[in-house]
């Protein structure tokens, strides 16, 4: 029942001009594969919009934990958000408010997703829990948001705060049962509430004990994501143990690889795009801190540069030897 809620949310958004458009980009990826070089059809159908780079907490394997960044920090402008909404919205299958930071500690995000939704807009973000009180969750309830994804990475304090350091695990699951509540006595079905655990070496013996919560807290969906580790060819604590949860594999000379071997293909780049809080796009989630700028949505349309020569220069790159690319070598695509 969860999924087919879900999917309905996500349909009702749809649009002829939307469904030819992601064909197009379909169309235009495989021939792209086939052919070797670089060929797009239609504009984006996904985009994350970075609300914030800033996070109240300081997770060891993200930028905005470590406060690491080299590219400029801040907030995005109201302004600058409905402009690219209004010039992308027609094309849009999927809006992911969220790059890095705390999406909540933007005084008018959930502004932000209600202007969206307004444009027909599919909706979600991710969040770290912390700020959902009582009037943000009456907020995020009228905004529209069709997707709440929450980030819970332990299922008691102490293993919780081992990653989220700086994290408080009663505050989100109060704010979780708060928003879930509020929910039901609306009689509204959205958001769809996703708690999304990364499994480490160090929760991963938690994981049944998660499972019974979230089944009686009835959260939507749950989810067990593999953690990203940078240095991970040298081995880390946060690897599991159980390596179906693990992105590595060890080689068997003291040294991990990816579990994945990196192909020459990758659909990110057709189907959509990455937005920082001051308007750069980037190609995909894993240049966190924007190498590989493709243009900036506060002089020129995405139509523009969705097709220039930097972004074309970069597809045939992953065509031709996507492990090459630095921000590849570490893609589970």
């Amino acid at each position: 029942m969860n999924q087919l809620i879900s999917a309905y949310g996500y349909l009702k958004f749809l649009s002829w001009r939307k469904l030819l458009n992601y064909l197009q980009l379909v169309l235009s990826f495989h021939y792209s594969r086939w052919f070797k070089k670089p060929i797009i059809w239609g504009q984006p159908t996904t985009l994350s919009i970075e609300p914030t780079t800033s996070c109240n907490l300081r997770c060891p394997e993200c930028p905005s934990g470590l406060r690491s960044f080299t590219r400029p920090t801040g907030m995005i402008q109201e302004s600058l958000f409905k402009k690219i909404i209004d010039e992308n919205g027609n094309s849009l299958t999927y809006l992911h408010l969220y790059f890095q930071g705390e999406p909540y500690l933007h005084p008018k995000f959930l502004d932000l997703v209600a202007y969206a939704n307004q444009k027909g807009i599919y909706t979600a973000t991710s969040t770290n829990a912390h700020y959902l009180n009582e009037e943000n969750v009456t907020k995020t309830l009228d905004s529209g948001l069709q997707q709440l994804i929450i980030s819970m990475d332990g299922i008691t304090q102490e293993i919780y705060e081992d990653y989220r350091i700086g994290g408080q695990l009663s505050k989100v699951q109060a704010g979780l049962k708060l928003l879930l509540e509020k929910r039901v006595i609306r009689k509204q079905k959205f958001p769809r509430v996703i708690v999304q655990f990364l499994v480490t070496g160090k929760n991963e013996h938690q994981i049944e004990q998660l499972k019974y919560w979230a089944k009686s807290m009835q959260v939507d969906e749950l989810q067990l994501k593999t953690t990203q580790v940078y240095d991970f060819e040298h081995g880390s604590d946060l690897i599991p143990t159980d390596l179906k949860y693990s992105r590595y594999i060890p080689t068997g000379d003291g040294k991990w690889k990816l579990k994945k071997d990196i192909e020459n293909k990758c659909w990110r780049m057709w189907q959509g795009a990455v937005v920082t809080w001051d308007g750069r796009v980037v190609p995909c989630c894993f240049d966190k801190d924007g190498a590989h700028v493709m243009g900036q949505l506060s002089f020129k349309p995405m139509k523009e540069i969705w097709k220039n020569t930097a972004y074309q220069t970069f597809r045939k790159q992953l065509l031709e030897d996507r492990k090459q690319i630095e921000i590849c070598k570490n893609c589970t695509e």
